[in-house]
């Protein structure tokens, strides 16, 4: 598998301090192991560490491997990550019964360390497929950078965060002015060039790694500013556009001027509920429609 040692984590989880100890130093050095020697110290570990599977006996006191499997679909935060049952239990209706639970793999002891690892390493490969097909449709096909799926998530995780800490979330809307003229006169191949330079130029200069930039359609991008005031925000906006004036990208066909410019709406607001408030983005985007009445090239903001 063409990925790095440390690049998976494991959850060993067994009452059995030996059967710990085993596991472990068959995967040493493979991955990054964490332990747990009963149940309710699974469930705590997965939540804090979230492993990418975990190797979970059945037989513990106190809570078995099926109650923490049903545990572990149960909440929101868990129920993505695989788990392999590693048990003494070998009859069919024992691996009927964790397979229907949710269980991806069911390995009978005593195990063959190469069948135990190799089952590890073909799960943690669907792992990894499955990671990259996810980022794969979270992107933009023709700009690379984050597409509107994306931003809906982003949006509602800063919104419930922002909202815990009291701090305001600032949204800019930009839009590429004249956008149809530009692909009129020089055709979409080169709309398609322009749209990548802008997203390219955004990306640029926004800096911090909890903002997200992305396209929301057509030539329409949205920058997402968490922990950011409204004075901030707006000076970001106006460096952009300096920026992008900058690269002095040709636009033959605006009525703005002889290069491609944005027109930009935003808002800020200290979130107050559990979900974004849908007026949050068409204050924004109202912001963005007087940019435009008022000559386009510039920033207006949601009072």
């Amino acid at each position: 598998m063409p990925l790095s040692a440390t690049a998976f984590t494991l959850l060993v989880v067994d009452d059995e301090r030996q059967n710990r100890l085993l596991l472990t130093e068959l995967f040493d050095g493979q991955y990054r192991i964490i332990q747990a020697k009963n149940g309710v110290q699974a469930l705590e570990k997965a939540r804090q560490h979230q492993p990418d599977l975990i190797l979970l006996d059945v037989l513990m006191p106190e809570m078995d491997g099926m109650a923490v499997l049903h545990e572990l679909k149960r909440d929101g935060s868990t129920r993505h990550i695989p788990v392999i049952f590693v048990t003494a239990l070998d009859s069919a209706a024992d691996e009927e019964k964790g397979l229907d639970l949710g269980a991806v793999d069911y390995i009978s002891k005593p195990f063959h360390p190469p069948i135990v690892r190799a089952r590890v390493r073909n799960h943690l490969q669907l792992v990894h497929q499955r990671r990259l097909l996810e980022q794969l449709a979270a992107l933009d096909g023709l700009t690379g950078i984050p597409n509107r799926r994306q931003f809906d998530t982003a949006l509602e995780r800063e919104w419930r965060r922002c909202r815990r800490n009291a701090q305001p979330l600032s949204l800019i809307i930009a839009d590429v002015d004249f956008f149809k003229k530009y692909n009129d006169t020089l055709g979409h191949a080169s709309g398609d060039r322009v749209l990548q330079e802008v997203a390219a130029t955004l990306r640029q200069g926004v800096r911090r790694p909890a903002d997200l930039v992305a396209r929301y359609g057509g030539e329409e991008f949205v920058l997402l500013l968490p922990e950011t005031c409204a004075a901030n925000a707006q000076l970001l906006a106006r460096n952009l556009l300096n920026l992008l004036q900058q690269k002095a990208l040709p636009h033959p066909a605006s009525d703005v001027g002889p290069h491609i410019t944005l027109s930009m709406g935003g808002v800020t607001a200290i979130p107050a509920g559990d979900a974004p408030d849908p007026e949050f983005f068409q204050r924004a985007d109202a912001a963005l429609y007087a940019a435009k009445a008022q000559g386009r090239n510039r920033v207006c903001w949601s009072a």
